[in-house]
């Protein structure tokens, strides 16, 4: 058996391992908001249960059955939130408490009938990839806006931060994914971006807000 806290520490050690697969000790604590022993002691008993590779002062990897585990709790997560935005009418910046309960859930029939209601869907509300039912999942090229340069035409794909401060935030400037942007200019001093979209002709995005937004070039 594994436990809530369990699944969250696979979770986050997923979202951590990028394309190398290697998560960093230090950056798992930062992320999960607890004391470096706690952490070990975590990572002790996750490879215990063959879940993590874990030798002291090296860093983590997850292991097949970890990242199968990892992938189903991020399916789930993930189904849930565009269930309830497409299905039960809720905003995006409402979705992800409520997710975070519901991914928990030990029955795949469910998530397999709410996938096929959905018409399986590769994407959540925030444009993350949602895993297929083997654990597959395609992790999209997308860059961030702060990376792009004046002139650039770009639409806007998917964000990489899903709290619900921020979301309010790009309601309130009425940004959705699907939105195109033109970046006007960038100014140099604080790299905050001048940019226009829809019947927003000219609106400033810090650059805070422009590392959460991600793109897609239109440009040829």
């Amino acid at each position: 058996m594994v436990s809530l806290t369990e699944e969250n520490y696979l979770k986050a050690l997923f979202s951590l391992s990028g394309e190398s697969g290697n998560v960093n000790v230090s950056k798992l604590s930062q992320l999960l908001e607890v004391s470096l022993p706690t952490v070990n002691s975590m990572m002790k008993g996750l490879k215990k249960k063959d879940l993590v590779k874990y030798e002291k002062y090296k860093p983590l990897t997850l292991t097949d059955k970890g990242k199968q585990l990892a992938t189903s709790v991020i399916r789930k997560h993930r189904l849930t939130e565009i269930y309830l935005v497409e299905k039960m009418g809720f905003g995006w910046e409402e979705v992800h408490g409520i997710a975070e309960q519901l991914e928990h859930i030990d029955s795949n029939i469910f998530f397999d009938r709410m996938d096929e209601l959905l018409n399986f869907p590769t994407i959540d509300p925030h444009g993350s990839p949602i895993p297929d039912k083997n654990g597959n999942i395609n992790r999209n090229p997308y860059q961030s806006l702060n990376c792009c340069s004046p002139g650039e035409l770009v639409k806007l794909t998917a964000i990489s931060n899903d709290s619900s401060d921020f979301l309010k935030f790009l309601n309130s400037r009425d940004l959705k994914l699907g939105v195109i942007i033109e970046i006007k200019s960038i100014e140099p001093f604080d790299k905050s971006m001048n940019v226009s979209y829809q019947s927003h002709s000219s609106e400033t995005f810090s650059m805070l807000i422009c590392e959460n937004l991600l793109v897609e070039s239109l440009q040829n």
